[in-house]
């Protein structure tokens, strides 16, 4: 059986977390986790060598190393090839900032930040797409995730999450980064629906109105959603007569 990944610890959650290409709408998106961005951030703004990464991150020189190689390779693909870098996820652990190696320059975690935060026992994540307190209808176009955290019945916190943009085929593993167990949206095509599937995500779609009613409705057992929805904005716009990706900025697949 192969080690256990080891969990990275880096020094804060970064800053900026999208970069897209000037002039170009419907690009890729590239994943970069955020411990890869720690190795970046060390080895190439801070100039630390491998080993000195390695001390700081707790992990082994080899492990840098082959993170450093990954994160330049998605870098480099992003330049060259006009795609839009996301950084989100990864295995890692937030500094507390008073070990001696980090000299007090790390930064705690945000208590109220439900996505960097780690989700407890008995905790149930509901995202719900989300557009000025209601259900946007289209999964694969929306800019925000209303995110909430439930335990025994109870809504303990939500944050809204932007998606910076991604397109539907990242959305999914966005969710997934994120430690979410269930979606409520409207419209939502088959690559997408299959996606959540293979993800672990349970679908409540073809949902409508007040995104914090509907949480509450599931957790009463009374959400009413249709299981065999699909994506009528999809559909529409991807007829016989076809349509340009330019004309509402979605992937090559449409609204999934």
């Amino acid at each position: 059986m192969p080690r256990p990944q080891r969990c990275r610890k880096v020094c804060q959650e970064p800053e900026y977390v999208g970069f897209s290409p000037e002039g170009i709408s419907c690009g890729e998106n590239v994943l970069l986790t955020v411990d890869e961005y720690e190795v970046v951030r060390l080895v190439d703004l801070q100039q630390l060598t491998h080993s000195q990464a390695a001390k700081q991150m707790e992990i082994s020189r080899t492990t840098v190393t082959e993170i450093y190689n990954s994160a330049r390779m998605k870098i480099a693909d992003c330049i060259v090839n006009g795609k839009r870098l996301i950084v989100s996820g990864g295995n890692y652990k937030i500094c507390s900032g008073d070990t001696p190696v980090c000299e007090g320059h790390c930064f705690r975690p945000m208590t109220n930040n439900i996505a960097a935060a780690e989700k407890g026992s008995g905790i149930m994540r509901i995202a719900v797409t989300y557009e000025n307190g209601q259900i946007f209808q289209h999964f694969g176009h929306t800019e925000q995730f209303k995110i909430y955290d439930v335990q025994d019945g109870k809504i303990t916190s939500e944050e809204l999450v932007p998606t910076l943009g991604s397109g539907h085929g990242a959305l999914a593993g966005f969710l997934k980064m994120n430690s979410v167990d269930a979606l409520i949206c409207g419209g939502i095509g088959g690559g997408a629906q299959t996606a959540l599937a293979q993800a672990g995500i349970r679908l409540y779609g073809g949902v409508n109105g007040s995104a914090d009613d509907a949480v509450n409705a599931l957790i009463n057992g009374t959400l009413g959603f249709d299981p065999n929805v699909k994506c009528s904005h999809h559909e529409h716009e991807h007829g016989s007569e076809g349509h340009s990706c330019g004309s509402h900025g979605c992937g090559s697949n449409g609204c999934h």
